[in-house]
């Protein structure tokens, strides 16, 4: 691994266990059983230690929804099992998931941080816009910020808020859900379902 992998990984750690104010790099060091200063010699401040970890933590998410929208072309009907896997193996690890929102608020007050979380966001948005505009969404750009925020708010209830973690099967019905408000006329599921009467 390399080490500003270990680095990230191990910030990753720390604010997900400590919060912000215990991510500091004499911590990483200790963590990682790094030499002393090894992380301020990779990031030599806060905010580029900061800036390194949101990196580091976003392409592991891709990595983790890698799939999530299938391929092209796109399959309707198996959208809201890959997309329901996905969100599933992120809920269970909670270690990310809550150093991304420890990482999210930082990012409101710091205007470097800012523009990369919304690069970030960018990397999940636009497959999730060509996926939906070739499924023929009436308004691809909308629904996909309404599709990511679905899976936001998910995950924030279930890491964070009073929910439970969802089953797979409970997450598939949910985005089959969403996606035939979004692309089906009327009640018709996506997965085949007959309407509801």
């Amino acid at each position: 691994m390399k080490r500003s992998d270990l680095v990230a990984d191990t910030a990753i750690t720390l604010l997900a266990e400590r919060g912000m104010r215990g991510l500091t790099h004499r911590a990483v060091d200790e963590a990682a059983d790094l030499p002393p200063g090894s992380t301020s010699n990779l990031a030599r401040t806060r905010a580029a230690l900061l800036e390194l970890t949101l990196s580091r933590l976003t392409e592991l998410e891709v990595l983790a929804l890698a799939g999530a929208y299938g391929t092209d072309p796109f399959e309707l009907a198996c959208l809201p099992a890959r997309m329901a896997q996905a969100l599933h193996v992120q809920l269970m690890d909670r270690r990310r998931t809550l150093a991304r929102y420890e990482l999210a608020l930082e990012a409101t007050r710091r205007p470097e941080l800012r523009r990369i979380y919304d690069e970030a966001g960018r990397r999940f948005r636009d497959p999730a816009v060509t996926m939906l505009a070739a499924l023929g969404s009436a308004d691809p750009v909308t629904h996909a910020r309404n599709l990511v925020a679905f899976g936001e708010g998910l995950m924030f209830d279930a890491i964070a808020g009073a929910g439970s973690v969802p089953t797979p099967e409970e997450l598939e019905a949910a985005l089959d859900d969403l996606l035939a408000g979004m692309l089906r006329p009327g009640d018709q599921r996506t997965s085949g379902r007959t309407s509801r009467s």
